[in-house]
C-alpha cells in the first residue's frame, strides 16, 4: 500500500463499498453554484473517491463530514442517473507519485446504498 493510501485509510472511520456500476458524480452546492463533475475511484475494495486538483475551486465547497445530495452516473448506456445522499469522509492530499498535487475525497453514499447492495 502507497503511503497516499496509508494516509486515507487512517482517516476512514467506517469501512465502505464501492457501487461499482458509477462511472462519475456530480455535485453543486446550491443553484447559484458551480457543477462539479468527478470520474469515481475504486480507491479500496471497501471504499470509493474521486480525484481532485488542489487548484480546482470544488475544494472551496467541501468539507469533512459534509452531507450533499450527489447525481450518480452510471457506465451502463441504459442506466439512469440516481441522487444520493453522500457524506464527504475524508479530504487528503496527495504529495507523492502519479497523482500529487491532488486531493483524494472519500465518499460514503448515505441512502440508496442498502437498495443497491440487494439488487445485486
Amino acid at each position: 500500500m502507497k503511503e497516499s493510501e496509508k494516509k486515507a485509510a487512517k482517516n476512514r472511520s467506517e469501512p465502505r463499498t464501492l457501487p461499482d456500476q458509477y462511472t462519475n458524480v456530480e455535485f453543486s452546492i446550491s443553484k447559484q453554484d458551480p457543477i462539479f463533475q468527478f470520474r469515481v475511484r475504486n480507491i479500496s475494495p471497501l471504499g470509493m473517491g474521486v480525484l481532485i486538483n488542489e487548484g480546482s475551486m470544488a475544494l472551496k465547497y467541501l468539507k469533512v463530514g459534509q452531507v450533499l445530495n450527489m447525481k450518480y452516473n452510471q457506465g451502463d448506456p441504459d442506466g439512469s442517473p440516481e441522487q444520493m445522499e453522500t457524506e464527504i469522509k475524508h479530504i487528503t492530499l496527495l504529495d507523492k507519485g502519479r497523482y500529487r498535487g491532488h486531493y483524494l475525497v472519500g465518499l460514503l453514499i448515505k441512502s440508496g446504498s442498502e437498495v443497491k447492495r440487494n439488487k445485486d
